[in-house]
């Protein structure tokens, strides 16, 4: 039996399309798509972190083996990846939710882990869209609370997600990475939640 193509969630008139990848059959065409998106947008202020390839592709076969995971992908028939959004439940990620613990139920809450837009493709509304997918997607009936963290600075990112319903929670975090310069540093981020 073959495997299917993943599902997609929105065709643009430009071809590009956002798909659904729902397990590792899905991601195996896309990981190595998915390493060079995710290295170049997470090594750009403010996290200026430096992944290698493995590294990356780490991050999406993990999300994708996770229950209840949202795992989407912006891509051009071309083989780019523009685009990547990855939530689960925030019990998945037990250093978050040992943070949280007492502050939301953890039990109840969804994490939105990774959102990222390569910069050739933002200023477009890309980055929205991924994040409305996820909501969409997500199973309400089982979660009530989305949660998720960003740089501490004010920036665009910070701006989106409060337009798109997320409240500033005050809560901050320490996150140790490796740096493009191959140190190790901490930066600080911040928690923003939404009720679904």
């Amino acid at each position: 039996m073959e495997p299917s193509d993943p599902p997609v969630i929105r065709q643009y008139d430009d071809g590009m399309r956002i798909i659904r990848i729902r397990g590792p059959e899905d991601a195996e065409p896309w990981r190595a798509a998915f390493a060079g998106a995710y290295q170049a947008v997470w090594s750009e202020p403010p996290y200026d972190e430096r992944f290698f390839p493995d590294e990356a592709e780490g991050v999406l076969l993990r999300a994708v083996r996770l229950p209840d995971n949202v795992t989407l992908l912006a891509v051009r028939d071309s083989g780019i990846v523009a685009g990547f959004a990855i939530a689960y439940p925030v019990q998945a990620k037990s250093d978050v939710a040992r943070e949280l613990r007492g502050l939301l139920p953890v039990e109840d809450t969804f994490y939105f882990a990774e959102l990222g837009v390569l910069d050739s493709y933002r200023a477009r509304g890309l980055g929205q869209e991924l994040v409305r997918r996820r909501l969409e997607l997500m199973d309400k009936s089982r979660y009530h609370h989305v949660l998720l963290r960003t740089s501490a600075s004010r920036n665009a990112s910070y701006e989106m997600y409060l337009r798109l319903g997320f409240e500033d929670t005050g809560v901050y975090t320490e996150v140790k990475s490796r740096k493009n310069d191959n140190s190790q540093r901490t930066d600080r981020r911040l928690f923003l939640s939404r009720v679904v």
